[in-house]
């Protein structure tokens, strides 16, 4: 199985218990792709994460605890923003009309080999350049990863 690539709403319903529901599923998705070795995520995801949790979640993070998660997920090797992947990501904005930073986001799980993009913001199902969206709050890990 290829990497898959994890947006920024995965990791703030993980740690968010205003939606207990969405909580679960998010969290299941993480332990799976922690357990598989799978997870992969970019700078951009990190940093949204960071001011998400510190800023604007119910259950907010200290600086100091979001720090420790951001530097928890750095073994899921984060692509960095360089200009191919701006390039990149200007492609997708422009053909598919896509947000700026959600072509980013797209980008980036091409730079990193995925085949799966875990987000909540896209068409579930989709299929972008051989990336499949996946909503993971409507499918299970199993469903997709078996």
């Amino acid at each position: 199985m290829t990497p898959v690539f994890v947006d920024t709403n995965v990791l703030v319903y993980s740690r968010d218990v205003a939606v207990v529901e969405k909580q679960e599923r998010a969290r299941a998705w993480m332990a799976r792709l922690w357990k598989d070795g799978l997870g992969r995520l970019s700078t951009q995801v990190l940093q949204e994460f960071y001011v998400t949790a510190t800023t604007k979640i119910e259950s907010r993070l200290s600086p100091s605890a979001a720090r420790a998660e951001i530097r928890g997920l750095l073994p899921w090797k984060p692509v960095r923003s360089d200009h191919r992947l701006f390039d990149d990501a200007w492609d997708i904005e422009d053909r598919y009309g896509f947000s700026f930073w959600d072509s980013m986001i797209v980008a980036a799980a091409r730079h990193a080999g995925c085949e799966v993009l875990l987000t909540e913001d896209l068409q579930d199902g989709q299929v972008i350049d051989g990336l499949t969206v996946v909503n993971p709050f409507r499918q299970s890990p199993e469903s997709i990863l078996g």
